[in-house]
């Protein structure tokens, strides 16, 4: 009988190896390895490996970016990038050198530094793709979602839900740089993804400058819900939240803790959750956000998590380790956790570079994907919690 040719179209390629756990290489197997190949066919036991590893191998790695340097170039491309139709935004995305060139930070998270010029408008749209805006220097922008002119200010953190109609527009006299934040990855791999052009310019009656947007005032009140809001969609309704309460929620945990009454979650770490004011759930249905404050001198204990992160110093200095990278880093940087790398952080901020003395971190990551589909699992030194064993 005459041995199977491979087709030279198929993209499968069988080798066999003479292995533990491996059948015998015989001129039979090959000739079983090459019709496999033309039917495309992969057999697991030559995989298993690969595709079911012992613990979670991200395709990304641990890497830094740092603000001087984004701040640089989204500068330079102020002046010789337009925004408008076509180009959309002046967005300029974080790649992770292990993902090939493409335009993500992990292989689930998007995050990009925005650029918007004095007097300029970025043009209005909509897609699926959850999104959200972090502040971590200036203000003037406003983002108008729905009709909602909501205020950009430092410290601030704006989500926005897939499929809500937004634009952004500077009334300042300066030009205005912050941190985007989607999960265009994750809709990406899944092909999920839908998007779709607005109107070229906002209306004179959106193009205002309120001090608090419609949100706010209807959803901005802690611990109260509007009556007169029924069935809502996916997402939160608060499009700002403002940095003023988040530093009082902070400063008020790491004064309890030197009080003796606990409210930290762990030594010198204080740390909160953005959260939808109508369930209690996640701001977003694919994102999650926090704010990290480490007090000076502390260090966090190393975590792994599955699911990936980014985070964004907001104030202060320190360093931080990542699997086995270790940064000094400072207001603005941002750097990546791959899954189940291990992460932890030293504060080394003071007076002279922290508002409040202390290293302040935001951070965003996937977790309600994992949490959705129970695969979360979470390991703080030798201990493992989570939904899967």
């Amino acid at each position: 009988m005459s041995t199977p040719v491979t087709s030279p179209d198929s993209p499968v390629r069988l080798r066999a190896v003479d292995a533990p756990d491996q059948p015998d290489v015989t001129p039979a197997l090959e000739d079983l390895y090459r019709g496999f190949e033309r039917e495309l066919l992969v057999p697991l036991w030559t995989e298993i490996g690969d595709l079911m590893p012992a613990r979670p191998r991200s395709r990304a790695v641990p890497h830094v970016w740092r603000w001087e340097n984004l701040r640089r170039l989204a500068e330079q491309a102020g002046d010789l990038v337009p925004v408008g139709r076509g180009g959309e935004r002046r967005a300029i995305a974080l790649a992770n050198p292990a993902l090939g060139g493409r335009p993500f930070a992990t292989p689930t998270l998007w995050a990009a530094i925005q650029y918007l010029m004095p007097g300029e408008d970025a043009p209005e749209h909509r897609h699926t793709q959850h999104a959200f805006r972090f502040v971590v220097e200036g203000e003037g922008v406003w983002t108008v979602v729905g009709g909602d002119a909501v205020p950009m200010r430092r410290g601030d953190f704006l989500p926005q839900a897939g499929w809500n109609w937004h634009a952004h527009h500077n009334a300042a006299g300066e030009p205005m740089a912050w941190l985007d934040g989607l999960d265009i990855p994750f809709q990406y791999v899944t092909e999920t993804q839908f998007f779709e052009f607005g109107r070229d310019a906002i209306s004179d009656a959106e193009r205002i400058t309120p001090e608090r947007s419609r949100s706010e005032r209807l959803w901005g009140h802690p611990g109260l819900r509007p009556l007169s809001v029924g069935e809502l969609a996916p997402g939160s309704p608060l499009l700002s939240y403002k940095w003023e309460f988040t530093d009082r929620a902070l400063a008020d945990q790491l004064a309890l803790e030197a009080e003796g009454f606990g409210g930290t979650v762990e030594p010198g770490h204080a740390a909160v959750r953005y959260t939808d004011p109508a369930t209690g759930a996640d701001v977003l249905p694919t994102l999650r956000a926090e704010m990290h404050r480490i007090a000076r001198g502390a260090e966090t204990a190393p975590v792994r998590e599955t699911g990936s992160s980014v985070y964004q110093v907001f104030d202060g200095s320190g360093t931080v380790t990542v699997g086995d990278r270790t940064w000094t880093v400072t207001r603005g940087d941002l750097f990546a956790v791959p899954s189940w790398q291990p992460f932890s952080a030293r504060s080394e901020a003071g007076s002279t570079d922290s508002d409040s003395g202390a290293l302040d971190l935001f951070r965003f990551s996937d977790a309600p994907v994992f949490e959705a589909l129970r695969l979360d699992r979470t390991q703080h030194d030798t201990r493992i919690e989570g939904t899967t064993r």
